[in-house]
């Protein structure tokens, strides 16, 4: 309650005309889908406004394959309004360093079902865990997390431009899709230079590229592999 009064008086009433605003409708260009985890606010961590961004948030970061079932689907669900309903331009899929939920894909034994549910949601992406255990058995554990970590992004990723409406967008140009990694050990943000990676630090002098858009306009990746 303290710290709804301190919002109340040095946002909600010092900025009236924002406020008075955003109560005609949400016009955010840019969608991201970030971790629950308490420490990466993407908010804080883009220094947005209300209004700026339409965020979900799960464990992980993960986009699940578009599986038309019927049956409810909150991430997908989230995805679609925000493209569908509100035209974002941008859809960010913000992993970051020290993820409980990817150490969870990694470590636990999910046959013995230690949680309930999250095993179940982070196997998502047990194509990452497939990755990792592939890699050699001396490798730092630190070191094969955070490949973990960006690996989710990257299937995210991919999962996110499979879904047919999200593919039209990119299609037509009007939307691109970004993989963002945060190390919030160091405060640096990198991004995915394509669907496949790798992972760049981000210039803040420069806008980022997308790692997923229409041929014609082009990720780092494309440009680095026509030798520009």
């Amino acid at each position: 309650m303290s710290g709804f009064n301190r919002f109340r008086h040095q946002h909600f009433e010092a900025d009236e005309e924002l406020y008075s605003r955003l109560l005609e409708g949400q016009h955010p260009e840019v969608m991201v889908i970030a971790c629950s985890d308490s420490r990466t606010d993407p908010a804080i961590i883009c220094g947005a406004r209300p209004g700026d961004l339409f965020v979900v948030r799960n464990v992980a970061a993960l986009v699940p394959p578009p599986t038309p079932d019927r049956q409810p689907h909150g991430t997908a669900a989230a995805i679609e309004f925000g493209v569908r309903a509100l035209g974002v331009r941008h859809v960010v899929v913000l992993g970051h360093s020290f993820c409980a939920g990817i150490r969870c894909l990694l470590e636990h034994d999910h046959g013995a079902g230690r949680f309930e549910y999250v095993s179940d949601w982070v196997d998502v992406v047990r194509t990452v865990r497939e990755e990792m255990e592939g890699l050699v058995t001396e490798a730092d554990h630190a070191s094969v997390a955070r490949q973990a970590e960006q690996a989710a992004i990257l299937a995210s990723l991919r999962n996110l431009a499979a879904y047919p409406f999200v593919a039209e967008r990119v299609a037509q140009r009007n939307l691109m899709l970004h993989g963002w990694y945060f190390d919030f050990g160091w405060g640096a943000l990198q991004a995915a230079a394509g669907p496949c990676g790798p992972f760049m630090q981000l210039d803040p002098e420069e806008p980022p590229r997308p790692a997923i858009c229409a041929s014609g306009v082009e990720g780092p990746a494309s440009v680095a592999a026509r030798g520009i």
